[in-house]
């Protein structure tokens, strides 16, 4: 149980402290650029998100400039009005022009002290009853003086005393780019103050088109309400540069022009009138302006796109903050479980799917205007990771190389793999167990080592060790130490296995069968040393012993001592009096379970034990 508690608590803390360090790192501008850098791919993946049906975009192209380039732009006041004229034909619901003149041409020209003329006097004229029709929106300009405050750049007087609904027929065009130069947001309301025309050019075009009051404190359109405050919106952008039904001023100036399917497809529209040629500045990096066929955007088109934007409700929406850390709590969750169970290479194959998973569905997300964040959850992926290992450097990983470096050297791959995940560690420091100790030795080995070499001696033990403990690391057992020909083992130690007993017997009949087959290698590297027949003799014993890591500071082995590994010891000399290859305790054979077939049966008094051990002969072992 205690055990239990401390893996819950290491995941919920690393998955607590991941997601709180990923959600106050969503908050710096660098990591929102990276999020930004996402959502931008998710606008050209997509490419046209929706056809606009609520706009238009009346372009002063190059084919414009090109037929009046003997006009100055200071004089296209009768061009304005005629194209204004057109579109209020056509059915316009609104027209917006994105020019700006400080002057009038006919204030311009009172100033040069000319003739008085019919022309000076009428010039602008037409525009002036264009403006005076209603439905006209004209841009301002917010500037930052050089004292730090902020000025309103308006048309000139003659014309704004001409519009029927004074300020609230102006609108500030001015644009918000993010840090990296992208617009893709907006200000409705740039000046909360009523008493100023404060109101976004492309807000007041929107409330012109839904019929709405601008001087209101609120407004409800396309089932959003936006409140007179100075608040950023996301901009829905229908697709990338082109996607707004575009016509050339040009178009609307010819005589023909109300009979065009294009101008005719205007009706119920709002008409933007914007630049959009080779020696225009009004062009913008947008969440388009990525990849190889990336582009920038026209202001009016820019404007258009937010019109659309108000009057659907199209807002891409982000989750809310609530809502963002429960999502990436949610991920980390399940990415913590697994990273503490998996080994450090599975876990980074899990973390790099993982990274790579989190971009579908916000994808998916967009095409429904939510955003999800990405870079988010990947830095809580990453987080979580690091942690993670971390955790395993500084505690468990390191336990986990003590436990290999303890007992590598004495079971099996399988047996260390089994020992580390299992929940409950050896008691180092010593703990009482039931086990089934084995012992084994060589017979007659100091004849035969009188007769070899010290080399060869050394060349016959290796040969021999290497053949007859596969068994024993075969059924999980641990090989305890080497006494010179002798060989310990202990089964149920350090893995528990409830059949340690069988699996000793096992490992003892296979090594009497490696014995048999070693016989044939002394005879072939030995064979005129008149050497006896070698054998062996294997004594089981199962009991209670005290197991731990025994010895001194300097050196310590893992081992175990105690009543049953002497009555194991003493059961191999059993062997020889009994002439026989394995002997094993009544308890070893009791516990071992059915199918143990024995052959010689004594009930014998060893050294150092007061009572008598009822010893059997193991002459072999049913198949499961």
């Amino acid at each position: 149980m205690k055990a239990l508690h401390k893996k819950l608590l290491r995941w919920l803390g690393v998955a607590a402290a991941a997601t709180g360090l990923a959600a106050g790192l969503a908050r710096t501008d660098w990591h929102r650029s990276l999020e930004s850098v996402y959502y931008d791919s998710w606008h050209v993946l997509t490419g046209v998100r929706y056809q606009p049906r609520n706009t238009a975009f009346i372009t002063v192209d190059d084919a414009t400039l090109l037929a009046y380039k003997d006009d100055p732009l200071a004089f296209w006041a009768p061009y304005w009005a005629q194209a204004m004229d057109t579109l209020a034909k056509a059915g316009a619901k609104v027209v917006g022009l994105d020019f700006i003149y400080q002057v009038s041409a006919e204030s311009w020209l009172k100033k040069l002290n000319l003739p008085d003329s019919e022309i000076s006097r009428n010039y602008d004229s037409p525009l002036r009853a264009a403006l005076s029709s209603g439905d006209k929106i004209l841009i301002t300009h917010l500037v930052e003086l050089p004292s730090g405050e902020l000025g309103l750049l308006a048309p000139p007087d003659d014309q704004r005393v001409l519009l029927p609904g004074g300020n609230n027929d102006l609108g500030i065009a001015n644009l918000h780019p993010d840090p990296d130069k992208h617009v893709r947001s907006f200000y409705p309301v740039m000046v909360p103050d009523p008493a100023i025309p404060g109101l976004a050019f492309n807000m007041q075009l929107a409330l012109r088109a839904a019929g709405l009051d601008p001087a209101r404190d609120e407004w409800t359109i396309g089932g959003v309400t936006l409140k007179r405050e100075l608040r950023r919106y996301s901009i829905g952008y229908a697709g990338p540069p082109g996607t707004i039904p575009t016509v050339s001023m040009l178009t609307l100036l010819q005589p023909d022009a109300l009979a065009r399917p294009e101008v005719q497809a205007l009706k119920g529209r709002v008409a933007i009138i914007a630049a959009n040629n080779v020696g225009t500045s009004d062009r913008h990096f947008t969440p388009y302006s990525r990849g190889a066929r990336a582009d920038q955007m026209a202001g009016g088109e820019i404007h258009a796109n937010i019109v659309e934007t108000i009057l659907t409700g199209r807002y891409p929406r982000p989750l809310p903050v609530a809502a963002e850390i429960a999502y990436v709590a949610m991920l980390l969750a399940f990415s913590v479980w697994f990273f503490l169970r998996l080994s450090v290479g599975a876990g980074v194959l899990l973390g790099a799917v993982l990274l790579v998973a989190v971009a579908p569905p916000a994808y998916l997300a967009f095409q429904v205007d939510w955003v999800l964040p990405v870079a988010e959850p990947q830095a809580a992926l990453a987080a979580a990771f690091l942690m993670t290992l971390g955790l395993r450097l500084t505690g468990e990983e390191r336990e986990r190389s003590r436990i290999r470096q303890i007992f590598g050297r004495y079971v099996s791959d399988e047996v260390v793999a089994k020992l580390l995940a299992e929940e409950r560690r050896p008691d180092l420091g010593g703990e009482a167990l039931t086990v089934t100790v084995l012992f084994s030795d060589i017979r007659g080995f100091t004849t035969i080592s009188e007769k070899l070499t010290a080399h060869e001696t050394v060349e016959m033990l290796n040969a021999y060790f290497t053949r007859v403990c596969e068994p024993i690391l075969a059924q999980g057992g641990t090989v305890d130490k080497y006494i010179g020909d002798a060989v310990m083992a202990v089964f149920g130690s350090p893995v528990t296995y409830p059949d340690h007993a069988r699996r000793a017997v096992r490992a003892a009949l296979g090594m009497a069968k490696e014995a048999a087959g070693f016989t044939q290698w002394m005879h072939e590297r030995f064979p005129d040393r008149g050497l006896a027949e070698f054998g062996i003799g294997v004594g089981l014993f199962t009991g209670e012993a005290v197991i731990g890591d025994i010895g001194t500071p300097k050196r310590k082995e893992f081992t175990a001592i105690g009543d049953t590994v002497n009555a194991a010891s003493r059961l191999e000399g059993v062997t020889k009096e009994l002439k026989c290859v394995i002997a094993a305790s009544e308890s070893t054979v009791g516990a071992a379970g059915a199918g143990v077939r024995t052959g010689k049966v004594e009930t014998l008094t060893v050294k150092g034990r007061s009572e008598p051990i009822r010893v059997f002969e193991i002459t072999g072992i049913e198949a499961e």
